[in-house]
């Protein structure tokens, strides 16, 4: 048999998809048009339109219900978990494509409607129409391109559509890979166009509680403020914050680490001594770090800055831990195929990189599966305004991913 990495892949594939963009188009639509936002993460009936969907194209899809027990301890309403298996070959490989399909909510600031779908001048917007509702057309077509291009391959390839990424992945990869209702020999998940990514950040999420005594306003002093308690452990991150940039990675498109905290509530009224104040914090590690040791590091901080109010005391809770992605062995393979039919298609030299942002990918890489993350999107987050108002896709990066998708798979596959 012919060397794979030289082996050239039939034009069936682009031929097929060149003639499919109408229908990938309107099969991304009616993703987008369902609303399947995370918070609430109420996603079941998206799910059950994927899976029609999916079936009008011809798959076979096994829903995979999580149990009510462990998506309310995830934080969400409902959720399923959508797999489809197509087997090529009686040998090979399995490699899977996992993409999430539940996305933040829309917030403020939108010019078009969030679940309109609306195309302007070739981009399509709409919430999670790039992360990475996008992903779900792009597997999926890339998938029929190869099952309709007549090609001999041998191996098999599995969809993997969850809906926890946006609460951590626990119940959605994390199941599959967990119970074993897969078992793949490669992954690639939900990405963009115009880099192979091999890497990205852990992230940390603490919830601190900072407990004083209410007093009266008028008799501050008998009380314990737990705002100002709070404040010095505030004061203490944020000078913390101020050092981290002097750290950064050495891998490529990952940065230094980040700290941040979103959240913060507390206090009775105007005229008390507050008696509680709860913040929570994000904390993003490069892969150099040790997650456990930036976790210890951060308690002990905050520790001591609540300590210098007498009388204060904290609670500190992780919600989170996000381990960073590092390659594994064997995710060359994959990168090299998808670097090489990327520059093709997308017209540029594509390589691979590190992004500081935190995936569902860690979980295949947990499991022992190498995986990298390539899909549809533009060359920046930002372009795409993804998690901002005006989330959107240009149609075109779609058709070209979908089709980088299946000539690598069809490499990888021969």
């Amino acid at each position: 048999m012919a060397d794979t990495e030289t082996m050239p892949v039939p034009d069936a594939i682009s031929r097929y998809l060149s003639g499919a963009r109408e229908a990938e188009t309107k099969f991304l639509a009616d993703l987008v048009r369902l609303p399947s936002d995370n918070p609430p993460g109420d996603c079941a009936a998206h799910a059950a339109r994927t899976a029609e969907l999916l079936e009008g194209l011809g798959f076979t899809v096994e829903r995979h219900v999580v149990p009510e027990a462990e998506v309310r301890a995830n934080g969400m309403i409902s959720a399923v978990n959508l797999v489809v298996r197509h087997r090529f070959g009686p040998g090979g490989k399995v490699i899977a494509l996992n993409a999430h399909g539940d996305v933040v909510p829309p917030g403020e600031g939108w010019t078009r409607d969030p679940y309109g779908a609306e195309i302007v001048d070739g981009w399509m917007y709409g919430r999670g129409v790039a992360v990475s509702k996008s992903d779900f057309a792009t597997y999926a077509f890339a998938l029929l391109a190869l099952r309709e291009s007549g090609l001999e391959l041998d191996g098999a390839v599995e969809l993997h559509l969850t809906y926890d990424e946006e609460a951590g992945g626990a119940i959605g990869p994390g199941i599959l890979l967990r119970e074993k209702i897969s078992q793949p020999d490669l992954a690639i998940a939900a990405g963009f166009s115009y880099a192979v990514v091999n890497a990205h950040n852990g992230c940390l999420h603490l919830e601190v509680q900072v407990d004083g005594r209410s007093a009266h306003a008028a008799m501050p002093f008998t009380g314990v403020d737990a705002l100002q308690a709070a404040n010095a452990a505030l004061s203490a991150l944020y000078a913390t914050r101020g050092t981290l940039s002097a750290t950064v990675s050495r891998i490529a498109g990952i940065g230094s680490p980040q700290l941040t905290v979103g959240l913060i509530s507390g206090g009775i009224n105007t005229n008390v001594v507050p008696d509680r104040v709860t913040f929570r914090l994000d904390r993003r590690m490069i892969p150099e770090e040790n997650p456990q040791d930036v976790e210890d590091g951060l308690r002990r901080l905050i520790g001591a800055a609540v300590a210098t109010v007498p009388g204060a005391r904290a609670t500190i809770r992780r919600i989170l831990l996000a381990e960073p992605l590092t390659p594994l062995p064997g995710a060359e393979v994959l990168s090299a195929a998808l670097c090489e039919e990327a520059s093709r298609i997308m017209g540029e030299t594509i390589t691979t990189r590190g992004v500081p942002l935190y995936t569902d990918a860690r979980h295949y890489a947990a499991a022992g599966v190498p995986i990298v993350l390539f899909g549809a999107g533009p060359h920046t987050i930002e372009e795409a305004n993804a998690h901002r108002a005006d989330e959107r896709l240009k149609l075109d990066d779609l058709f070209k991913a979908t089709e980088v998708v299946a000539r690598a798979l069809a490499r990888l596959l021969r």
